[in-house]
């Protein structure tokens, strides 16, 4: 989750953004075959190209349903994707919340999915804005030998805002190109009304379950190690660690919202204080981040049932 300049990764995605689909095919297919990525027959088994392959390969890491060094489940992989996980089929937008998550804290296989959430904060910018913007990062951070060229830092600027943001429909773009990414439901990137550039802006964000907050909130915590963190640290990106505000792209109204919420949405383990004219969150118990995502859809199917 903590940014480390001498692990980062970038262009892994072999041009091809994350489409819907992917994540459960790969998963389940993993889950009857370990080495089914590395077979003869992955183009045949998977249903998609040789670098497709590769593709669903890199997002799984990226989205970390599996380790990043091997192929094994990780824990909210097994918890989300199993077949009789809670969310196989991705039918709960809380779900691409929580994979939005789940990619931007992840800095050292998506580098620049976290520098973009939480580094970049020009609201409006073109796409040659945005390389710039990359490259100068790249630049300041990434001292070492294994700095990405030119042409990889771009293939990175280039699929931000096209994963991120719903196709116009344009007649020359093929079917597989216009395929939306399920994170432009979200609508953290939108594209002007001319189409030549984007606008990414803190807003209220309503379809952002509480649950799902509070899985990101318990999970950034436990990995800061402590049990009080000022509102505005969650709001705005200081360090190496992501931000909730960031992240999501909220306005602090929202994000305090949000926050009141969740005192209540699990009670005992969370507060709100003030003290010496800071806003605090306390985490007055110890409690399992995945709670809250278990919660959450149990929540949901109270809903669906009613």
């Amino acid at each position: 989750m903590m940014f480390n300049p001498k692990k980062t990764a970038f262009a892994r995605h072999e041009t091809f953004q994350l489409r819907y689909g992917w994540l459960t095919k790969g998963f389940q297919s993993l889950s009857k075959d370990k080495k089914v990525f590395e077979a003869d027959t992955a183009t045949v088994t998977l249903g998609v190209g040789k670098n497709m392959v590769s593709s669903i390969k890199y997002w799984l890491k990226a989205c970390q349903m599996i380790e990043a060094n091997n192929y094994e489940f990780t824990d909210i992989g097994k918890l989300i994707l199993d077949e009789k996980g809670l969310d196989p089929y991705l039918e709960d937008e809380g779900t691409i919340w929580l994979l939005h998550w789940l990619l931007v804290t992840n800095p050292s296989m998506a580098t620049s999915f976290y520098w973009f959430f939480n580094r970049f904060h020009k609201p409006d910018f073109t796409a040659q804005e945005l390389l710039t913007a990359l490259s100068d990062f790249v630049k300041e951070t990434i001292v070492d030998t294994k700095r990405p060229s030119l042409a990889t830092i771009k293939n990175d600027a280039l699929i931000i805002p096209r994963m991120y943001t719903q196709s116009k429909g344009n007649t020359r773009t093929t079917l597989e190109e216009a395929l939306d990414s399920p994170f432009s439901l979200l609508h953290l990137v939108n594209q002007t009304a001319g189409g030549r550039s984007y606008q990414s802006k803190p807003e209220a964000r309503p379809t952002l379950p509480i649950g799902i907050i509070g899985f990101a909130v318990a999970q950034l915590l436990q990995q800061r190690g402590k049990n009080i963190i000022p509102i505005e640290d969650l709001m705005y990106s200081r360090d190496n660690f992501p931000t909730l505000g960031s992240t999501f792209r909220l306005t602090e109204t929202d994000l305090i919202t949000k926050l009141e919420k969740l005192v209540n949405y699990i009670p005992d383990i969370f507060e709100v204080r003030e003290s010496a004219g800071i806003h605090q969150l306390f985490r007055v118990n110890e409690i399992n981040p995945e709670q809250y995502l278990i919660t959450h859809y149990e929540e949901e199917l109270k809903g669906k049932a009613a």
